[in-house]
C-alpha cells in the first residue's frame, strides 16, 4: 500500500473518532458547568475541559468569556479550531475523497452524508435541548462509520491502518477525559472525596459511555479509585486505555504479518504497553494520576510519529 493511502486511512479514522471525542468532552464540561455553582463558576468547568483537550489557548485568542454558547461554537463549529467537530468532519471527508476507491460504498456514504447534514446546521439554532441532540447525533455519526468499516472493509493493510487511527485517537481521548479531574480540582484539593467530586467522576464515566457497565463490574457506588481502574486498566471496557493499547498491538502485529517487517511502530507500542503493564491503580495514584496520564498521552503520540516514519506517511 502506498504511504499516502495508508496516511489517509489512518487519519480518516482518527478524525471521525476525534469528532465523537470532542462531542464527549464538551458534553462532560457542559454537564459539569450545570452542577453546583457554589464550588466555582460555570465557565471554570468549560475552561477545564478545553485545557484537557488542549484547545484553550486558541479559544482565549478569540473570546473574552467562556460561556456555554461561545465554547459550544468553538468546539463544534469553529473553522479555525482544527479539533472542532466541523474541522474533523471536513478533514475526514477530504481524506475519504483522496482514497475513495479504497473505501467501501457504505463507508463513503456514511462520511459524505454526515458532512452534508452537519453543513446544513445553523450554529445559532443550536442551544438547549437541540445542543444535546446534536451531541448525540455526532456520536451516532462515528458509530455508523465504525459499523460500516467493521461490516464491509476487507481485512488487509487498509483495515489495519484504519483501526490504528481509531484506537490511537480513542486512547488519547480517554486519557484526556480522565485528566479533566486534575484541571477541575487542582485549585481546591478540599473537594476531593466530596459530593461534588463524586458527581464529577460520575460525569466522566458518562462521557465514556461507561456508567452502566461500571455497575456490572464493581457492584458499588462511584469511587475515584474504581473509575480510574475501569477506564485505565480494565481490558474488557472498550474505551479503556488497556483495551485501546491491546488493539494497537494487535493491528501493528497484523502489519508485520502482511509486510514481513518489524518497525519503529512496534517499539512505540511496546513503550505504551510497558506503562500499563504490571501496574495497579494504587501505584498510579501514588505516582500521580495527572502525571501518569500526561506520560501516557506523550507515548501514545509517539506511535503516530513512528508509523508515519515507518510507512512513509509524509
Amino acid at each position: 500500500m502506498l504511504g499516502r493511502t495508508a496516511q489517509n486511512l489512518f487519519w480518516l479514522s482518527r478524525y471521525i473518532e476525534r469528532a465523537e471525542n470532542m462531542a464527549r468532552m464538551f458534553e462532560v464540561g457542559y454537564r459539569m458547568s450545570l452542577t453546583s455553582r457554589r464550588e466555582g463558576s460555570a465557565s471554570e468547568h468549560l475552561i477545564s475541559m478545553m485545557q484537557a483537550a488542549e484547545v484553550d489557548e486558541g479559544f482565549n485568542l478569540k473570546y473574552k468569556q467562556a460561556d456555554v454558547n461561545a465554547v459550544a461554537h468553538y468546539m463544534l463549529f469553529d473553522e479555525e479550531n482544527y479539533s472542532s467537530v466541523r474541522s474533523c468532519l471536513l478533514a475526514a471527508r477530504t481524506n475519504a475523497r483522496s482514497v475513495r476507491t479504497a473505501l467501501t460504498t457504505d463507508m463513503w456514504e456514511s462520511i459524505n452524508s454526515a458532512w452534508l447534514e452537519f453543513s446544513a446546521i445553523r450554529p445559532r439554532d443550536v442551544n438547549g435541548a437541540k445542543l444535546q441532540e446534536l451531541l448525540g447525533w455526532i456520536k451516532q455519526v462515528s458509530h455508523r462509520y465504525r459499523g460500516a468499516l467493521l461490516s464491509t472493509f476487507l481485512r488487509d493493510s487498509g483495515y489495519a491502518f484504519s483501526q490504528l487511527g481509531n484506537f490511537v485517537e480513542r486512547a488519547d481521548n480517554t486519557a484526556r477525559i480522565l485528566d479533566m479531574k486534575y484541571y477541575v480540582l487542582l485549585p481546591r484539593a478540599s473537594l476531593v472525596g466530596s459530593d461534588v467530586d463524586v458527581a464529577q467522576w460520575t460525569m466522566i464515566l458518562r462521557a465514556a459511555s461507561a456508567h452502566r457497565s461500571y455497575r456490572h463490574v464493581y457492584h458499588d457506588r462511584y469511587k475515584a479509585w474504581n473509575i480510574a481502574d475501569y477506564l485505565i486498566l480494565r481490558s474488557e471496557m472498550p474505551r479503556s486505555l488497556s483495551f485501546c493499547v491491546d488493539w494497537i498491538n494487535r493491528t501493528i502485529d497484523m502489519l508485520e504479518d502482511i509486510y514481513g517487517t518489524r518497525t519503529k511502530g512496534h517499539d512505540a507500542a511496546d513503550s505504551v504497553t510497558a506503562l500499563l503493564a504490571d501496574t495497579t491503580v494504587d501505584r498510579i495514584f501514588e505516582y500521580g494520576l495527572h502525571e501518569f496520564l500526561t506520560e501516557f498521552i506523550h507515548r501514545n503520540n509517539q506511535i503516530t510519529e513512528a508509523l508515519a516514519e515507518s510507512y512513509n506517511f509524509y
